[in-house]
């Protein structure tokens, strides 16, 4: 739920500044000046360092008496703030040296489409899906809440459809369109994402989406409303597929794990794994995007963990057939592209030896990484030019 305690303070100057700087989070800390984050980068716009005092004020002017008294009691706080004229943000609370702090998080009032985000083509076939179990992973910050959004949307606008969202605080505000669209925040209008998920099959939703998923009842219970035939998109905090299908496997103690794995198997579609980082050919990041669907020879890895090692190279195989692509097949289709730079290239791939070579259009033994010629057709990629085998990668510049 929105809250305007602040309109009209300087904790509201504070708000517009993280707009107007087109920064994607702002930090409040005593003894530190304000703080944005500007295309993965942190910067001090000013020098004046705020007081605990002055902090503490902050937060209780954005809080109801009964919030604030939560605060104090659990030293974590989660809401979500409308911005006039800009969009919506949403708020941490938390203590650091025993003082307040703040952690903003902008959130534009309009959704990004498939196009806008730089998505890959498999995620408009990810929204058309009618059941299953979809899992988007990533760090903080990666643009999960974004990517997962910009999917609701997609659905909401394409077909007739009850969607239940369950979110923590909501953050994109959906408006009906085709689809019929409720969002329930934790604690506003459900005590927790388990009991919210419960109760959500007596809705008669056709897809529930569940902001995140942090214990064992939540994951049990998504697995299966996903059974049931519903349609189930959610987040994880993992770092690449693969972990996110072990994470989800982890919740449970290892009696029960051959039970999920075994659902796991029969209900997951996808997982949509990704990264952002900064572009070169203008100003702002792009998501490095790791694809991993439950095709057949997938779902017979999943009930069996000594063939979970097989995973990785399925999907570096598929080479876009089924729509997957390994987070480094991601990488050099953007360096292609001249979206990113070598620099970034090389930083972000997960072999960079291999990513190297695949620049120069060498193919090593052990290596999945170049594209067959069917591919490259199927993405419409156009390739840059081979790095000269005489100049060290680390030389070239775009």
């Amino acid at each position: 739920m929105d809250q305007d305690k602040h309109k009209g303070t300087e904790f509201q100057g504070f708000l517009e500044l993280l707009f107007a700087r087109k920064a994607s989070d702002l930090h409040l800390r005593a003894a530190a000046p304000p703080v944005l984050r500007i295309n993965g980068e942190l910067f001090a716009p000013q020098a004046e360092r705020l007081t605990a005092q002055r902090i503490e004020s902050f937060v209780r002017e954005i809080l109801t008496p009964s919030q604030w008294e939560t605060f104090l009691r659990e030293k974590e706080y989660d809401l979500a703030l409308a911005v006039p004229g800009y969009g919506r943000a949403r708020v941490n609370l938390y203590f650091q040296k025993g003082t307040p702090a703040v952690a903003l998080r902008a959130i534009k009032t309009q959704i990004p489409s498939f196009e806008e985000l730089n998505l890959p083509p498999m995620l408009e076939k990810i929204a058309d899906l009618r059941r299953g179990l979809v899992l988007l992973t990533g760090a903080t910050g990666s643009g999960k809440s974004t990517t997962l959004a910009a999917v609701i949307e997609r659905i909401n606008a394409t077909r007739s459809t009850n969607i239940l969202c369950i979110e923590d605080p909501i953050e994109y505000m959906f408006f009906n369109k085709k689809s019929l669209i409720a969002q329930r925040e934790v604690m506003i209008d459900t005590l927790s994402f388990y009991e919210a998920l419960k109760h959500a099959l007596r809705e008669d939703p056709d897809v529930i989406m569940v902001g995140e998923i942090r214990d064992p009842d939540t994951m049990r219970t998504a697995l299966q409303a996903a059974e049931t035939g519903h349609l189930v998109l959610t987040t994880l905090h993992t770092l690449n597929a693969v972990e996110a299908v072990n994470r989800s496997i982890s919740f449970f103690p290892l009696h029960e794990q051959l039970q999920i794995r075994t659902m796991l198997a029969g209900t997951l579609q996808a997982v949509i794994s990704q990264r952002l980082v900064p572009r070169c050919d203008k100003p702002g990041r792009v998501p490095v995007v790791e694809v991993l669907v439950n095709t057949a020879a997938i779902r017979e890895c999943l009930p069996d963990p000594e063939k979970m090692s097989l995973v990785g190279g399925l999907v570096e195989d598929d080479h876009g057939v089924h729509g997957m692509q390994s987070f480094d097949q991601s990488i050099l289709k953007l360096y292609r592209k001249g979206m990113i730079s070598i620099e970034t290239a090389m930083e972000t791939a997960t072999n960079p030896n291999d990513m190297e070579l695949a620049m120069r259009g060498i193919q090593t033994s052990g290596s999945r990484l170049l594209e067959t010629d069917a591919e490259a057709s199927y993405t419409g990629v156009r390739r840059r030019p081979k790095l000269s085998s005489s100049v060290p990668a680390e030389q070239e510049r775009k």
